[in-house]
């Protein structure tokens, strides 16, 4: 019994490691689709931005256009930088929502396994107990 209940233990940790797996997979997945998403408006705002200023060229002078510039770097810097904290932040919650999830689903299955064990333990004994009293 004891050997039965360490390999349900095993598949359990085994089941949770899996799981566990999965789940960062896939926010490492969604994590990538938002980046690449906001690398691809950024390169569109870019471009809408640097055709602007390719025409306010003619006017302004090129102090006013590298402030511009530099403006529109630490924007996108700061807006990358805050998406990314977002991202993370998300994916730890959401990592250590799923592990006490699974801590508690496993708990539970441990509860029950060590129940029937419990079961099956008075139940020999009680055989045990009928068989001295036939002898």
């Amino acid at each position: 019994h004891e050997g039965e209940h360490d390999c349900e233990i095993s598949e359990l940790a085994t089941k949770h490691r899996e799981e566990v797996e999965k789940l960062r997979a896939g926010l490492n997945e969604e994590q990538q689709h938002l980046l690449d998403e906001l690398c691809q408006q950024m390169a569109a705002t870019h471009r809408a931005e640097t055709e602007r200023a390719q025409l306010q060229l003619q006017t302004l002078h090129s102090l006013e256009l590298e402030a511009l510039r530099l403006s529109l770097n630490n924007k996108h810097t700061s807006q990358l930088e805050l998406t990314q904290s977002n991202l993370r932040k998300e994916k730890e919650t959401a990592l250590v929502e799923l592990r006490e999830m699974l801590n508690d689903k496993h708990a539970q299955e441990v509860a029950i396994l060590q129940s029937r064990h419990q079961l099956e333990r008075d139940k020999i004994k009680e055989q045990c107990l009928k068989e001295k009293e036939n002898l």
